[in-house]
């Protein structure tokens, strides 16, 4: 029989911050109203017969508060580029001149603003707290399993509940702050 698999709370709080940066790049991909490279993170580009990030097919950058360039390297990449663009629903329109593609960062209306907080809750909840309860459930289910089996006792296994909860706890308080913070910047004008 294979030894049962050992308990450590150090691999769960790497897995809760695995998820947690996890969320921290959806939620920069989330446009504030300002220019940022960041924002066309998640883009996807078919190109040379297979998808590739943006950023391994051009150089994004911001050269003003409300404008994100990208200089794409290989000009016949450009209409792949500019529809990927297009296709991601980031709300933006490229404009195309020669292998640059401007895109200008509109203003954010109240009703946008509304939206970006209640989709930043909505990341939030589905790719960082379901994820954060996972592990935690999957910690749990251990110490069940190796209490059940005898390999710990069951004030061990109280003992390492506990650290689990406040391991729980603790990153979900990150989690809320972090989102706080994330509609703060879409709220300010």
């Amino acid at each position: 029989m294979a030894a049962p698999a050992a308990f450590d709370i150090k691999d769960l709080e790497k897995r809760m911050r695995t998820a947690f940066d996890a969320l921290k790049r959806e939620l920069q991909g989330l446009r504030t109203g300002r220019a940022s490279a960041n924002l066309l993170d998640p883009v996807m580009v078919n190109v040379y017969g297979q998808r590739m990030p943006l950023n391994q097919v051009a150089t994004v950058t911001t050269p003003e508060a409300r404008m994100i360039t990208v200089q794409v390297w290989d000009k016949a990449s450009l209409p792949a580029v500019d529809k990927a663009i297009r296709e991601a629903n980031l709300g933006l329109n490229p404009q195309t001149d020669g292998t640059l593609i401007r895109l200008p960062i509109p203003s954010l209306t109240a009703d946008r603003r509304a939206e970006l907080v209640k989709l930043a809750r909505k990341y939030s909840e589905e790719h960082g707290k379901v994820a954060i309860r996972t592990v935690r459930r999957d910690g749990m289910d251990l110490l069940k399993k190796l209490q059940k089996d005898g390999h710990i006792s069951e004030d061990e296994s109280r003992k390492n509940s506990d650290k689990v909860q406040e391991l729980t706890d603790r990153i979900i308080k990150e989690i809320d702050a972090t989102v706080a913070a994330k509609e703060a910047e879409i709220n300010k004008v």
